[in-house]
């Protein structure tokens, strides 16, 4: 298919495209400099560790942490499990409670179920018809035998972001550990752990124009954890395995121009998704947006399309790759467990569509995505 036929990409939620000058950065480390990070005895590998060092310091700043709370994983996914579980096996004889949100990535929630067949103790947060749930919620959940608080800090399907300080602070004071998933609002939104009073942070490069199979996991200074891969000891003996060195470096490139580009970035996609919204809403019947309208990332919009068949939609819209939730769930002929938790109907839920902006869009691709969305829905509307 040439580039011109293929359709509109605006499921960047799911995955952002490899930035030009991230692939650049990681081709010496494919090719020439092919060493062993932890080779420590020849120049290949004392190049590859300097290396993965700077990355790790790209990664951290991006955080507002320090490179040595960094460890490299193979993303969010191991990431999610790395915190809930490390800890979970590090301190759960004493504390056993974990308090999370229903509408968390599967990598979280699938987690913590695993957690409970070993005798964790979950309360699943339900959150408001906007998506977010209040700090308050995490306060009265809180228990002597409360051993972490997981909230994701801007959601996939939704893009509400959660008030990560304030919960942040009430674990603090707590004494509770706050792990949150942000993978979708790394390099997208600011972040700072120290401020928000983080103790664990998950990431991952592809959703940040990096490779896919590397991400990392913050664990701040002094928190203990039990590694889930055991052989050589890597990463502070929290992860091992060969590092990733291409993969790490270009983790690090990304969040580095995603630092460098993110003021100037976030304005522009919300131009863009505004514009979007604002001429879908305004120009079709019984369509509403999903989630807070403000308090969300800059590129995510979900909206239902009220009297259609979900499926139907989608497909239609075949000059667009757009989703109808989590790229991790898309298999599911079930609605989104994310809408349903905000109270929507199965039958909206289903005639719900994610649109994700991103890095490459223009404002061409959103013009013709209108256009295209339009005719669509009056069309299956009128039964054409």
């Amino acid at each position: 298919m040439s580039a011109s036929a293929r359709p509109i990409y605006l499921d960047y939620n799911a995955t952002t495209p490899l930035d030009q000058r991230v692939l650049d950065s990681m081709m010496p480390w494919l090719t020439g400099n092919f060493g062993n990070a932890a080779s420590r005895t020849h120049l290949y590998g004392w190049e590859a560790a300097e290396a993965v060092a700077t990355a790790r310091q790209q990664v951290a700043r991006i955080l507002g942490a320090t490179e040595k709370e960094i460890v490299f994983t193979s993303g969010a996914t191991e990431s999610n499990n790395l915190a809930l579980k490390g800890a979970f096996e590090a301190l759960g004889a004493s504390r056993k409670h974990i308090i999370t949100v229903a509408t968390e990535h599967k990598a979280v929630l699938d987690t913590c179920q695993h957690l409970e067949a070993f005798g964790a103790e979950v309360t699943y947060l339900l959150p408001d018809s906007d998506g977010l749930i209040c700090p308050e919620q995490v306060q009265d959940a809180l228990r002597p035998d409360t051993l972490l608080v997981s909230v994701m800090y801007a959601n996939n399907e939704i893009g509400v972001i959660q008030p990560i300080i304030e919960i942040g602070s009430l674990c603090r004071k707590a004494g509770v550990l706050f792990h949150t998933d942000a993978t979708q609002a790394v390099g997208k939104v600011p972040i700072d752990v120290q401020h928000a009073a983080i103790d664990l942070l998950s990431l991952s490069a592809h959703k940040l124009y990096g490779p896919k199979g590397v991400g990392a996991l913050y664990v701040r200074k002094g928190i203990s954890l039990t590694a889930q891969l055991d052989g050589g000891r890597h990463e502070r003996g929290l992860r091992s395995g060969t590092l990733n060195v291409p993969g790490i470096v270009g983790l690090g490139v990304a969040c580095a121009l995603a630092q460098k580009e993110l003021a100037k970035e976030s304005t522009r996609l919300t131009e863009l998704r505004n514009t979007l919204e604002n001429n879908l809403i305004n120009s079709l019947l019984n369509t509403q947006i999903n989630g807070h309208r403000t308090q969300r990332l800059p590129q995510t919009t979900n909206i239902s399309f009220g009297g259609l068949d979900g499926e139907e939609l989608l497909m239609s819209l075949h000059r667009l790759a757009v989703s109808n939730g989590s790229a991790c769930t898309s298999a599911s002929v079930e609605p989104s467990f994310v809408l349903k938790a905000l109270g929507l109907p199965d039958d909206l839920a289903h005639a719900s569509i994610r649109f994700s902006l991103g890095r490459f869009t223009t404002s061409e691709d959103i013009d013709l995505a209108i256009g295209h969305i339009l005719e669509v829905v009056s069309r299956i509307r009128n039964g054409a």
